[in-house]
């Protein structure tokens, strides 16, 4: 049992780092919430500390707010479906005996290293340019009009890009449960007959559920909060402005920090609804 200086040594030894969280996480969440009930143009001059609920009211009545928030959620669900295939199908692929296996692993997980704003800049300009990009050579090779993805096709470009960055993530999660899979299962059910697709539907599947489900749910507070791809490759135009992008605008373009502040908040709530909501999905389903 832990005496008394045992836990006085521990709480000190803890000290700095809790003191570090509050100061990192706490305080500018407290300023945000202060803002959010202010009206602050510092380019105007304007600051009244006290409005009331005027600016959640603004944000929350924008035309651009239900936009922005279908625009998410559209994003989200294109990228976790390419993720979440894409990941089931390499991992089978990488759990296959060939030559060169843990070079290739590397080099399918070595995008999730990416920084994200490296990545957006790389697509941009050597795969969907329109003059210059991959893409562009390979319509004009085939005798076909280059075709500019950013302006005719931009939220299916941003999630491509991002799913690019993501797949490697869900590939190695969703590898390890394939390798947890007993080969015993999967050769009784051969010698009895079973095709590959039937194998895979009723075992190796359902053994996945739950690899899948916390990708979904990892993946989902992350993806939540995309900006970088969005401020590099379309600036929020054309359809791809998402709500994390719509603070953004409000704080710095607009230089409006109280409505921007009551943005963020909102976007914290909405977020962690969300993210409640799947921690009992991804609850129920690890009990099972």
């Amino acid at each position: 049992m832990a005496t008394q200086q045992s836990r006085a040594a521990a709480r000190l030894m803890i000290a700095p780092a809790v003191f570090v969280l509050l100061v990192w996480m706490l305080i500018p969440l407290c300023m945000t919430l202060y803002f959010s009930f202010a009206d602050y143009r510092p380019l105007r001059g304007v600051f009244e500390a006290w409005i009331g609920f005027k600016n959640y009211e603004s944000f929350l009545t924008s035309s651009s707010f239900l936009k922005a928030v279908g625009t998410t959620l559209w994003m989200v669900a294109g990228i976790l479906s390419i993720t979440i295939i894409g990941g089931i199908l390499f991992a089978l692929l990488l759990d296959q005996p060939m030559f060169g296996q843990g070079i290739v692993r590397i080099l399918v997980i070595a995008p999730f290293f990416v920084m994200p704003t490296v990545s957006a800049l790389v697509w941009k300009n050597m795969f969907f340019n329109v003059d210059n990009g991959l893409f562009s050579y390979l319509y004009k090779f085939f005798g076909m009009q280059p075709y500019d993805f950013l302006s005719q096709a931009p939220l299916f470009s941003i999630i491509v890009i991002v799913a690019w960055q993501w797949l490697p993530f869900a590939t190695l999660i969703l590898l390890t449960a394939v390798q947890s899979l007993s080969s015993e299962q999967l050769e009784a059910a051969e010698m009895d007959g079973a095709p590959g697709i039937k194998r895979f539907w009723y075992i190796i599947l359902p053994h996945l559920s739950r690899a899948v489900t916390v990708v979904i749910l990892i993946q989902t507070i992350f993806l939540l909060s995309i900006f970088a791809e969005i401020f590099v490759t379309t600036n929020g135009a054309f359809g791809t402005r998402t709500l994390t992008y719509l603070v953004y605008q409000r704080v710095l373009e607009s230089q409006n920090i109280g409505l921007g502040s009551a943005g963020g908040i909102i976007a914290v709530i909405l977020a962690n609804i969300v993210a409640i909501f799947l921690m009992r999905i991804v609850g129920k389903n690890l009990d099972k």
